[in-house]
């Protein structure tokens, strides 16, 4: 009873997290700070996906959160590349 109660605030507070996460990318002034709201974006999803495994049970959660955490991660190391230097790939 108590795990439960425990996972449900967790779901909940990583899911209003997000949605702060939203309305700071959608009123960042710069993109630095646009590339870290969707960094941060990208690791609340990540803990919102883990939960649901814990939650649920299910191991395939914790597949998808790990491939999401590998998609986020080259994301934002090419993206910053790209704003340093103008190019990804050199």
């Amino acid at each position: 009873m108590i795990v439960t109660l425990a996972l449900t605030f967790a779901l909940v507070a990583f899911a209003i997290s997000l949605g702060l996460n939203l309305v700071r990318l959608l009123t960042a002034p710069t993109v630095t700070d646009r590339v870290l709201a969707v960094d941060t974006m990208t690791v609340n999803a990540i803990a919102l996906i883990v939960l649901w495994g814990v939650r649920t049970g299910s191991a395939l959660a914790f597949e998808a959160a790990l491939l999401l955490a590998l998609t986020g991660f080259v994301s934002t190391v090419a993206y910053c590349r790209h704003l340093l230097r103008g190019r990804i790939i050199e």
